[in-house]
């Protein structure tokens, strides 16, 4: 990858709110929707691709998320670009796709097996995520992102458990499901009620 901030027209000392802006507006002039029927069409989706890896880089950077092993200086160091169009993929919503680009990578790394989770918690398979995300955290013990991931998906449900078990209906809730449990026990002792 080149130099993130050239790509986007920064320098490296630009704030967030600048890099952010000159994001925006490289997305809104290399936009695919500009360029449907166009003979440009697949240089714009290719200069896209380029300023999204860039800015996903610099942001991953400065939230502490991204390591010198991600870095631009033409070497191939692990995780590569091939994790970070994956990872868009996946933010999309382009389950599919990720995963057939993450099943022609040979070598299972922690972040392969973290954003094999990802895709498995994105499709509502939350055990196989959890699972997943766990082998990542123990392969890479120090990665922020892993343990963050891993914790969120473990705490998820823990208010719907809480209620569930506790049955504390107060006064704010839903009375229909109190309504419900008592004519469902009343029909149970009368037989038939």
């Amino acid at each position: 990858m080149e130099n993130p901030y050239e790509v986007l027209g920064v320098n490296e000392n630009a704030s967030d709110d600048e890099v952010k802006s000159a994001y925006k507006e490289l997305v809104k002039k290399y936009h695919p929707d500009k360029y449907q029927n166009n003979p440009l069409g697949d240089l714009a989706e290719e200069k896209m691709r380029e300023v999204n890896e860039a800015y996903d880089y610099i942001m991953n950077i400065r939230k502490g998320r991204a390591s010198s092993s991600y870095g631009y200086d033409g070497t191939r160091k692990q995780p590569g670009p091939e994790f970070m169009d994956i990872r868009r993929d996946i933010d999309a919503n382009r389950l599919r796709e990720a995963q057939e680009k993450l099943n022609r990578i040979q070598r299972k790394s922690a972040e392969w097996i973290f954003l094999d989770g990802m895709i498995s918690y994105k499709k509502g398979w939350y055990d196989d995520a959890a699972g997943k995300i766990q082998q990542a955290v123990n392969m890479d013990p120090g990665n922020p992102e892993y343990n963050q991931a891993l914790n969120t998906l473990m705490n998820a449900g823990q208010g719907y458990r809480n209620n569930a078990y506790g049955r504390g209906y107060t006064s704010d809730q839903d009375m229909l499901c109190t309504a419900c449990q008592c004519f469902l026990c009343a029909d149970c002792c009368c037989n038939g009620f």
